[in-house]
């Protein structure tokens, strides 16, 4: 991976505040600086064949139901995706040995995203290095694409940290959300024993044009203070709001969490979307002016065989589905959905268990 980069550098002041959703889509969206950067250099990658398969538009089916399911038919995806490490545990150590992110190819890096301080000149694209800044990430194309733009943000890769959740991963991952003028623009992260399948520190970013009920979902609060709030649909999690305005501070609360998760050795997925403010009630408006953050403790797998028709990770919790053949895309519906997904969800009592321990850190904190 070695090699001179293209550095996005940025500050607080290039987060996009006012992003409006119109009719469930985000087309004729204006975009921002971090959008060009990601959309151009991930198209024209495409267009030198550097992926693993051509992604064209893809078949989509919207579910009928009160989930609103997004099913996308991604064939290609479940045949050349890479083989999936072997994970045993949910702190397994990172293995030079094994695939990891530095053995990629040059060409496959997109740009370095540099957060530069408040003094520093405005966010731009340009060659070589920056100065005064404070961490960098490096955006690479997933060769293995599921949807439009996704890439993988690698904090600090030459560092070699296994696929556990840092505080200055999770902020990474939402500032680019906030960077994002589009507010399809998704980021997850799988953890080991929950679909990751390189344990080399990364998470996910791309574009769904289509609406998810997460987006304004109901919430219940948990400890307000700390912006955190239980999802009550289906599938039972935990949800962060906030608008960009203490990123780090989001990103400590959330890996309090995150780290409860993995001491007992419990998988987890995580989804930023642009979001409605929290509420017990589902209030959808078009205004999206901040972010959500769910973390779903789920059921692990080691070793598991993969489901015939999706596998249970970031994307699916969110209720974004990527098929991997015909036949179960054209003939799902919500409640076949929902039963694949239950094998995955830990169950009410281990959850309420769990949300004590959760809320009596962070209120310690």
């Amino acid at each position: 991976m070695e090699g001179r980069r293209h550095v996005f550098t940025y500050t607080d002041q290039n987060f996009v505040r006012d992003v409006r959703r119109t009719d469930g889509e985000t087309e004729g969206q204006a975009l921002s600086g971090y959008d060009t950067a990601l959309r151009s250099g991930w198209a024209e990658k495409m267009s030198r064949g550097l992926f693993r398969y051509h992604l064209g538009e893809l078949e989509t089916r919207v579910l009928p139901g009160e989930a609103g399911y997004v099913a996308q038919l991604n064939i290609q995806r479940g045949i050349e995706r890479r083989k999936p490490q072997e994970i045993l545990s949910i702190r397994q150590n990172f293995d030079p040995k094994q695939f990891n992110f530095n053995r990629i190819k040059p060409e496959e890096v997109l740009f370095e995203m540099c957060k530069a301080e408040p003094s520093s000149t405005e966010s731009c694209l340009q060659n070589g290095t920056t100065t005064a800044t404070t961490g960098s990430c490096v955006v690479i194309i997933n060769v293995s694409p599921l949807e439009f733009g996704h890439s993988l943000l690698l904090p600090e890769p030459e560092r070699c940290q296994p696929q556990i959740l840092t505080p200055q991963a999770v902020q990474v991952g939402l500032e680019s959300v906030f960077l994002s003028a589009d507010p399809g623009y998704r980021v997850g992260f799988n953890s080991l024993g929950a679909f990751a399948s390189v344990n080399h520190l990364h998470l996910h970013g791309y574009y769904l044009k289509h609406a998810l009920r997460v987006e304004w979902a109901p919430t219940e609060p948990l400890t307000p203070e700390k912006s955190l709030y239980r999802l009550e649909c289906f599938p039972k999690g935990f949800m962060f709001y906030t608008e960009g305005e203490d990123p780090g501070g989001t990103a400590e609360a959330v890996c309090e969490l995150t780290d409860v998760l993995v001491d007992r050795n419990i998988a987890h997925n995580v989804f930023m979307t642009r979001g409605c403010p929290p509420s017990t009630e589902a209030k959808r408006s078009a205004l999206r002016r901040g972010v959500r953050i769910y973390v779903w403790p789920r059921v692990s797998c080691f070793g598991a065989k993969e489901e015939s028709a999706f596998n249970v990770a970031l994307c699916e919790l969110a209720g974004h589905l990527p098929f991997k053949n015909k036949e179960d895309f054209s003939k799902i519906d919500e409640d076949g959905v929902k039963a694949i997904v239950q094998r995955y969800v830990i169950n009410d009592q281990e959850f309420t268990e769990l949300e004590k321990r959760v809320v009596g850190k962070l209120q310690t904190c």
